[in-house]
């Protein structure tokens, strides 16, 4: 081969072969499309995993149906076991094998079995394309690494939680710098390489204690002192650094999407409905405000409680309840006397929902907070911030420590997704929380246990 037919070789593009396992296509229906012009191999084992998903009535039965639709497009437009065309040069087939594992490999995971199987029987028929098995199982990628399969999660942006982007910058300036920010009302930025609604934490580098607290603006490449409430928020008042960001941007309605993040207690669903409430009450900005949460155990594990559909629902909605209440200031006495949040439900000021009936609205003039997001994928999330009509304002509330969802982990759901996403945007901001302030027990609980 001459000097130039090597460097043409090596300038062409290493086509690839993926075999998808079931987990992948349920985490993300549409990652069909998503391997370019590379050949993409669907076990036919997964597709009766699927099947058996299908009729659910969670975002995985959702997913379920939307994948099903594909695979059933694709056959339409060719013969699926010999590949049809999708992304121009690109294909995706679905496959069977007779092939058995070594003995050491049969277990009770038959399913898995087969698939590895078909990857494995995929490797051996394929001299021209690299080989990889994509699946978000741990356990499987171990073993199928154990067999001499190349493995992948299927993550296009994984990231550490301890890597998070925190939402603060820490500057540390001359005294007379944060006196003068105190005395005008906003300091001028000397470096403007910052990103939007990021917030900034001054310190005096000669004296620790001397500090001020405050809002990157790179339009005016400034930094702004935080929006503050005399009143505070339905009575609920910021406590720590980390709290008083987090007020400034739920109040700011020139920001449109926030993300809290933070552990057990630090306040992210309280600071949300309270300034929901004020918004939609005190100020009117708002016509209605929106909570809602992702209910994984729906159509499994809550047909066995008695009653409606709403009273079956109440044990996964009870933490949002417990909140409202907290935030009318319900005495004991009052809650006796048959007082709830069900008074501002009747007003039309407040709305509960399972995620699952948001999907597919569209949803203009109102706060609307979606409380544990970290239980959801990255489609997810784009599915439901893309529900906002105008005048919309969405919170983002978790704890990417504490997952429900099978399918997403610290690294990779559609919280940290959206945090990563929007940072440089103008109209997102992101803050953080760190502290704990329900309890002394609370806090020492989420820091030793």
């Amino acid at each position: 081969m001459s000097m130039v037919a090597a460097q043409e070789a090596g300038n062409k593009k290493i086509k690839k072969t993926f075999v998808l396992d079931t987990n992948v296509l349920l985490h993300d229906p549409q990652a069909l499309f998503l391997f370019d012009d590379h050949e993409v191999v669907i076990p036919i084992y997964v597709i009766e995993e699927i099947d058996k998903f299908k009729k659910d009535l969670s975002e995985l039965g959702r997913n379920a149906r939307t994948v099903a639709r594909h695979l059933d497009g694709f056959r339409m437009e060719g013969n699926l076991t010999k590949g049809v065309p999708v992304n121009g040069a690109g294909k995706v087939r679905v496959a069977i094998t007779s092939m058995d594992l070594p003995p050491e490999f049969q277990s009770e995971h038959s399913v898995d079995n087969r698939i590895l199987a078909v990857a494995l029987d995929t490797q051996k028929h394929t001299s021209d394309r690299t080989v990889i098995f994509v699946t978000k199982d741990v356990n499987l990628r171990i073993r199928a690494a154990a067999l001499g399969l190349n493995t992948e999660d299927f993550d296009s942006e994984r990231t550490d939680i301890s890597e998070l982007y925190s939402g603060v910058a820490e500057i540390e300036l001359p005294g007379d710098k944060i006196d003068a920010f105190y005395q005008n009302g906003r300091l001028p930025l000397d470096d403007p390489y910052y990103l939007p609604n990021q917030f900034a934490f001054l310190k005096d580098a000669s004296n620790p204690a001397h500090t001020a607290l405050g809002r990157i603006n790179l339009d005016q490449e400034c930094i702004e002192p935080l929006l503050q409430s005399k009143e505070g928020m339905w009575g609920i008042r910021p406590r720590n650094r980390e709290q008083s960001f987090a007020v400034d941007m739920l109040m700011n309605d020139n920001i449109k999407l926030v993300t809290l993040v933070g552990k057990a207690g630090t306040g992210k669903t309280l600071l949300a409905i309270a300034a929901g409430l004020h918004k939609v009450t005190d100020e009117s900005v708002y016509q209605r405000l929106l909570i809602s949460r992702p209910i994984f155990p729906l159509g499994r594990d809550i047909g066995y409680l008695p009653g409606d559909i709403e009273e079956k629902m109440t044990p996964w909605m009870q933490p949002i309840f417990d909140n409202v209440e907290f935030v009318m200031g319900l005495s004991r006495s009052e809650r006796k006397r048959g007082r709830s949040y069900q008074e501002l439900m009747d007003l039309g000021v407040l709305e509960i929902e399972p995620l699952t009936y948001i999907r597919g609205r569209s949803i203009p003039n109102q706060f609307l907070i979606v409380d544990e997001a970290q239980n959801l994928t990255p489609h997810e999330v784009k599915t439901i911030i893309s529900r906002a009509g105008d005048n919309t304002k969405i919170i983002l509330t978790g704890d990417p420590y504490q997952i429900d969802n099978p399918y997403v982990d610290s690294t990779n759901n559609g919280l940290v997704h959206a945090v990563n996403r929007f940072k440089t945007e103008r109209i997102a901001a992101h803050i953080t929380l760190a502290k704990g302030e329900r309890s002394e027990l609370a806090e020492l609980a989420a820091n030793l246990l």
